[in-house]
């Protein structure tokens, strides 16, 4: 049977028997904060077994896609080293919820397992809790199971609970038996791969209290789950799940592209002979590696499918793990660039078919996955060279400093289990304990910061007045003081509560408002200096010091309208932006932090790679098409029309929310079309997407892996954008007109300029001085301008540059003519032949390349040439390989002693070093010590 006949005989042998087919749950368990994966088939039942929710069924059967990487599940260093341990697998279970129980569970496992299947009843063990009479009774009466096969045990292995209170109950669990002599009654529940469980009853009947006591279930419930891969290697008779149809696929891929074979043997580390050939060894590191290369890919290319992507915290950071652990396995395959994302297609050919999402997302799926590998590349190859250091700084200890362990951790994102890893194959441990303790000072720093930053706010004001925003409607309001709040020390701020505000305080990544306060009633006037919120709702307005405040007095409160007014610009094109990035890029996107200021918007979010200009501007003419639409911005501005989470979420299916963000009781909602754009929030926004005028994206950045940032700018800080880009266009043609200036003249000194006189001359076309009423025509005009002239620059850059090298390579061909002098001159000391001499060069390179040329010019010996370069004395050493070999002579050693005589250093190869110091006079004078300095060294 392939894995496919597999699956679909157990689900058609449950549907046949009254179950519902359901479909399986994602792997990210969105509504469930308690887990990071889906790590069983009843997480998407968990409510029917709390009493929270129910079904329009009683029985159900699915294949449920699983992840257990984290928690007392994590076998992570088992997988790939043994036969049936994985980080993704397929759970197959059935369910009653409150229907048949442990009578029809029991008969039917048997019915499939021996009677459709045909597995031999002797090589079967199930095994019932200790106490559970019941359940050893039903084996005996309905099922024709040899007695001896039926074993009991404690708490530990046969009774199953969600948590530390809730639904739980006894289980019985099957077995199989894979010993060739059928020996294997005492290996179950040990932990032998020879002996291993297929199939989980779990009987839930029992609530357990917050006392510990047990209370029976009104309802009683079946929860079953079969291991899919373990099921297909019994069935396929094969010895590993590694064998089946299920990897085999995945695991030749990864031999095609690596060139590796594959054997198939499964043996420790420690079962390798002790006078294993190399070839053994390094066969059975190739097998572990492609193993768990093929384990790896479908973790996390079911993650991705599913909505999640590599980051530094939670789930995002386990999938970073788990590629980083696959690409260190790869380095043992001799695979040194990105390439599990080669081997998504394999994994799709084999499984798509039942779950049709990793196919719909392949692209995503690779994108993700090579992106990951790329950024970890560079960080790998460094953190590996700081190990070996490391590795050789320890000599004879058994452990791997935590401190090191941490500087990987924490500067190359090395995951702890990587260095155990790297450090378990040179037969080390890590000081994990200090490690720990690293990591919790880290913890603590950030703690104290954020401490820090809080306390700056408004939680050490308190007060029992409350404000009411009118900002949505007002740019004005006459309002009165509510509370007047102190400061400490020689604070001279004053720091009032108003009833009502219509200064927006900075929250959903807009900024507060700026404006004036005017208290009629002692005619004083002041600049709002800062806004803030205190924790029980009342907004503090922070002003200079005014002479005869008090509570209960009038206050006419006037926001900077103009200031406002571009907030506003930006606020509204972040919406629009939203969902046009989602559109161009996919629906995978989601917000992940936002600035909304007057004179820019800022804009982050998951996405896995660089985007391209091309799509940049399709974002843009989005947005621009939006804006020239001048919809109508659909607000409700009193709180008394806003909206219950579930009543937002019926209303409008396609509303966006802040991922993370935290909502109040009741919502406001934005509407820019509904079939456009429909998102929770409380900021302020124009009546009209026209209003905005034009939209422009200025940047676009990574600013975190898998973090995405675009910067964009409207009305005003449109009109300083293209100023800017004129200052730009300014200052180019300032430096083109230099370059052109200089290339002249060193085509003159080159005596190059007739044959080349071709002069550079960007188009010049003079930039828009203001925004204006321009169009997004002007706009790429703009942009044309100023690209046209840094291609100019950059080109006039270069060949300035040619020519600059040339006029060295020139200076040094000049000064080449006088090293055969120097050559020959010299003296010997101790039989070694040392000549010295001043030259001409205008930098290091060319001096360089002088002492190559004397190097070649004298067939053994010692040279050294000096020059006085920018005011100093440069220096380099050259010595001939015979010496190096014979002597033991070194270049480095030698220059850096003249070094010395002209107040320097320096240092270098053995073959040839540089130098330099600030002396320039004492140059001369320094080289002719050259022959004493070689004695010296040779005597010593």
């Amino acid at each position: 049977m392939t894995a496919r006949d597999i699956r679909n005989s157990f689900l058609k042998f449950f549907e046949d028997r009254g179950h519902r087919i359901v479909e399986s749950a994602s792997v990210i368990p969105y509504d469930d904060p308690t887990l990071l994966f889906t790590n069983a088939g009843m997480n998407q039942f968990k409510d029917v077994f709390l009493g929270t929710g129910k079904r329009d069924y009683v029985r159900a059967a699915d294949s449920q896609k699983c992840i257990r990487v984290s928690g007392k599940h994590n076998d992570l260093e088992e997988v790939g080293r043994d036969t049936y341990h994985h980080t993704f697998f397929e759970m197959l279970g059935n369910w009653s919820f409150g229907d048949y129980y442990k009578e029809e569970a029991i008969a039917w496992a048997w019915e499939l397992l021996t009677g459709i299947w045909g597995m031999e009843k002797s090589r079967l063990y199930v095994t019932v809790y200790e106490s559970d009479e019941e359940a050893f009774d039903l084996w005996k009466k309905t099922t024709d199971i040899g007695q001896s096969h039926i074993l009991r045990f404690g708490k530990k292995d046969n009774f199953w609970e969600m948590g530390e209170t809730g639904p739980c109950g006894p289980c019985s669990e099957i077995h199989i038996d894979l010993t060739t002599d059928q020996s294997g009654a005492k290996l179950v529940n040990a932990g032998d791969p020879r002996v291993m469980e297929i199939w989980n009853l779990v009987f839930i009947q029992y609530d357990r209290g917050l006392d510990g006591n047990l209370t029976p279930l009104p309802s009683k419930h079946v929860d079953t789950g079969m291991g899919f891969e373990r099921i297909c290697a019994v069935l396929q008779g094969k010895k590993s799940n590694y064998d089946t149809d299920v990897f085999l696929p995945v695991i030749r891929r990864i031999g095609e592209i690596s060139g590796k074979p594959y054997s198939g043997r499964y043996i420790s580390l420690s079962e390798l002979p002790n006078d294993s050939s190399g070839e053994q060894r390094l066969q059975f590191e190739t097998d572990v590696a492609m193993r768990v290369i093929a384990d790896h890919v479908r973790m996390l290319s079911f993650s991705v499918a599913d909505g999640a992507l590599p980051s530094n915290e939670g789930r995002g950071y386990v999938m970073r793990r788990i590629l980083r652990r696959a690409a260190r396995f790869g380095r043992n395959l001799g695979m040194r660039e990105p390439f599990i994302f080669k081997v998504v297609g394999s994994l799709i050919e084999t499984m798509g078919n039942q779950y049709p999402e990793i196919g719909q997302r392949q692209q995503q799926i690779e994108r993700v996955i090579r992106s990951e590998e790329e950024s970890f590349s560079s960080a790998l190859e460094r953190g590996m060279e700081i190990f070996e250091t490391v590795i050789q700084e320890i000599g004879h200890s058994r452990t791997f400093p935590g401190e090191d362990a941490f500087k990987l951790y924490d500067t190359y994102g090395f995951p702890l289990d990587l260095t155990e890893q790297m450090a378990q194959e040179r037969g080390l441990g890590v000081d994990t304990s200090r490690f720990l303790e690293l990591m919790e000072e880290q913890r603590t720093r950030a703690r104290s910061a954020r401490s820090i930053e809080a306390a700056s706010g408004g939680a050490d004001f308190q007060t029992d007045a409350k404000t009411y925003f009118v900002g949505y409607d007002h740019d004005e309001y006459e309002s009165r003081v509510t509370d007047i709040l102190s400061g400490e020390g020689d604070d001279k701020l004053q720091r009032i509560v108003l009833a009502e505000t219509p200064f927006y305080t900075e929250s959903g990544g807009q900024i507060s408002d700026t404006g004036e306060l005017f208290f009629p009633q002692i005619n004083a006037k002041s600049h709002l200096t800062g806004i803030f919120k205190t924790p029980g709702g009342a907004v503090v307005h922070v002003l200079g010091g005014i002479a005869g405040l008090e509570a209960g007095m009038k206050v006419r409160a006037i926001i900077d309208k103009v200031r406002r007014r571009n907030t506003e610009r930006n606020h509204t094109a972040t919406h629009i932006v939203h969902e046009a990035l989602r559109r161009v890029l996919g629906t995978h996107l989601q917000q992940q932090g936002s600035l909304v200021a007057p004179e820019r918007l800022r804009f982050d979010f998951n996405h896995f790679e660089k985007i391209s200009p091309e799509r940049i501007r399709e974002i843009e003419d989005i947005v621009n098409e939006k804006i020239a639409e001048d919809i109508q911005v659909e607000t409700s501005n009193d709180p008394k029309d806003w909206l219950t989470m579930d009543q937002a979420r019926e209303k409008y299916p396609n509303v966006k929310m802040f991922f993370g963000d935290k909502y109040g009781d009741r919502v406001r909602i934005v509407e820019i079309d509904p079939k456009y754009s429909v998102e929770l929030c409380g900021g302020t926004h124009t009546r009209r997407t026209g209003e905005i005028g034009l939209f422009k994206i200025i940047s676009e950045s990574s600013v975190a892996s898998g973090i995405r940032r675009i910067e964009a700018v409207t009305g005003d800080g449109l009109e300083r954008y293209i100023a800017q880009e004129a200052q730009k266009a300014a200052e180019l043609d300032g430096r083109i007109e230099k370059l052109t200036v200089e290339a002249e003249d060193l085509r003159r000194q080159l005596g190059t300029l007739g044959q080349d006189s071709h002069r550079v001359q960007p188009e010049r076309a003079p930039l828009l001085a203001g925004a204006g009423k321009i169009s997004p025509e002007d706009l790429s005009r703009i942009e044309l301008a100023l690209r046209q002239r840094q291609e100019a620059y950059e080109l006039l850059s270069k060949t300035v540059h040619d020519l600059r090298k040339e006029e060295s390579r020139q200076r040094v061909r000049d000064a080449t003519s006088g090293i055969g002098e120097i050559a020959s001159s010299g003296v010997v000391v101790e039989g070694i032949k040392v000549v010295w001499g001043s030259v001409k060069a205008q930098n290091m390179d060319e001096l360089k390349s002088l002492g190559d040329s004397l190097r070649t010019q004298i067939s053994s010996g010692v040279g050294v040439l000096g020059a006085a370069i920018n005011g100093k004395a440069s220096l380099v050493c050259v010595v001939t390989d015979d010496l190096i070999k014979t002597k033991k002579l070194s270049a480095g050693k030698i220059v850096g002693e003249i070094a010395r005589l002209v107040g320097g250093g320096g240092g270098g190869r053995p073959h040839l070093a540089t130098a330099g110091g600030k002396d320039v006079h004492k140059l001369d004078e320094a080289l002719r010590e050259a022959p004493a300095i070689v004695k010296s060294l040779i005597s010593g």
